[in-house]
């Protein structure tokens, strides 16, 4: 995210129908692309996969879904190839196996372009069998989950003695004011996935999964489905993406409002967050991530703020103001602390969950913004610009690192034996973020 983007902050993630199949209709039932997969067909994109070597996956997913005689068999290849997408990318970011070209381990764009060549094979096949639109969809979902590393999310025994630890980011976004974007929520997601870290309480093990940044998915539950199986069985919770220029911060508050910024598919939406049980949907939700502790440590080269400032419409009023200390008894939200887009939503979805599956302070979790990923120095402009240089390489490594040791203070702080700095330690951040 650049420009605008560091105005933003977070992303989100396409989800589908779960339904069972309803029965085949008609194979007609092809699809013309998304307007984020016709964006596939840009230089820069194919550059990228190009020169990660995921050039290939799209082309092998085709063949191999050509080869399909039923939707049970099609469904199977879908979830098989996508995972193997997922983990490919996963390892591509750890070191493990070929890098497949000159792009540097650390970049998380090759998994968001091939999957974007996966989901567009998808909508135009067709199959030598009657596929309805609802199959159709269905096939949609289940590649979805299958690479974005939703449905691989594993943990040990509590009985190990390990810390399970859940970290989640997003999809680059914005890409039609700078199609070379990368999300640096999403490459941390690749390089922690599955990886142990060390805390003051012992080894920790964390787990990632990355989100599309559309509204409809998160209107269809996107969040909530991958989360509510898992938050009961985790010690901590981050929900990663990306904020302002130059600085980390930890977000207090969460809003219900959606603020109709464009999404991936150039949609917006204006309005109350949808959720289930929308009688009991609160305004507000807030983070128990241990911020004072998270603040007052040595993480990086990012300053870390406690972002405390929301945007509201006083109880009685009609007009929105900022509240730098938080919200004020009995008003409507209009921005949490991460802005209005969808990395506010995810926070909020996720810490809303948390709440009402009933594990309130007993779980930290909440949202943090990493800085805005930005390109070198005479390497700015889209038009002229390359993809990648040392600097932009630099500063997502950086970014990744940090999340890392802010994942690792937050275990320890966490603990009430470990955890130190007082509220009144930590340093507060007012300027509003959308995201």
């Amino acid at each position: 995210m650049t420009g605008l983007a560091a105005l933003l902050a977070g992303l989100c993630a396409p989800t589908s129908a779960s339904a069972t199949p309803a029965a085949s209709a008609s194979s007609s039932s092809a699809a013309a692309p998304t307007v984020e997969e016709q964006r596939l067909d840009r230089a820069v994109p194919q550059e990228i996969l190009r020169r990660s070597g995921f050039d290939t996956v799209a082309p092998e997913f085709a063949r191999a879904l050509d080869g399909a005689r039923s939707y049970a068999q099609a469904e199977r290849i879908a979830v098989r190839q996508g995972g193997r997408l997922w983990t490919r990318a996963v390892d591509r970011a750890q070191g493990r196996g070929p890098a497949g070209g000159d792009l540097s381990r650390d970049d998380d764009r090759p998994l968001y372009w091939a999957r974007l060549g996966m989901t567009r094979e998808v909508r135009g096949w067709e199959p030598r069998f009657e596929l309805s639109a609802s199959q159709r969809t269905q096939l949609l979902g289940e590649l979805e989950r299958a690479s974005r590393g939703q449905d691989s999310l594993r943990f040990p025994q509590r009985d190990k003695g390990v810390k399970r630890i859940l970290v989640t980011g997003f999809d680059p976004f914005t890409l039609d004011r700078d199609v070379r974007i990368s999300n640096p929520s999403g490459a941390t997601a690749l390089a922690l996935d599955g990886t142990v870290i060390r805390t003051a309480e012992g080894l920790a093990r964390v787990e990632t999964a990355v989100f599309p940044v559309r509204w409809q998915d998160f209107a269809e539950g996107t969040v909530e489905r991958t989360l509510r199986k898992q938050l009961p069985r985790v010690d901590l919770f981050a929900t990663v993406s990306q904020g302002r220029v130059g600085r980390f911060d930890i977000e207090r508050t969460n809003g219900a409002w959606r603020g109709g910024f464009a999404d991936n598919d150039t949609v917006g939406r204006t309005g109350t967050i949808p959720v289930t049980d929308p009688a009991t949907q609160p305004q507000w939700t807030t983070t128990t991530l241990p911020y004072a502790d998270i603040v007052a440590a040595e993480t990086g080269r990012f300053p870390v703020y406690d972002n405390t400032s929301v945007t509201e419409i006083p109880a009685g009023g009609t007009a929105a103001v900022v509240r730098p200390d938080g919200p004020t008894p009995g008003s409507t939200a209009r921005a949490g602390g991460g802005g209005d887009y969808l990395s506010n939503e995810i926070a909020y979805r996720a810490t809303l969950l948390r709440d009402r599956l009933g594990l309130g302070s007993s779980l930290p979790g909440g949202h943090v913004h990493t800085p805005v990923l930005q390109f070198g120095a005479g390497n700015t402009d889209p038009a002229t610009g390359t993809v990648t240089d040392p600097e932009f390489v630099r500063n997502r490594l950086d970014i990744i690192a940090q999340v890392r040791t802010i994942v690792t203070v937050a275990v320890d702080a966490a603990d009430p034996d470990t955890s130190t700095a007082a509220d009144s330690g930590a340093a507060s951040g007012t300027g509003r973020t959308r995201g």
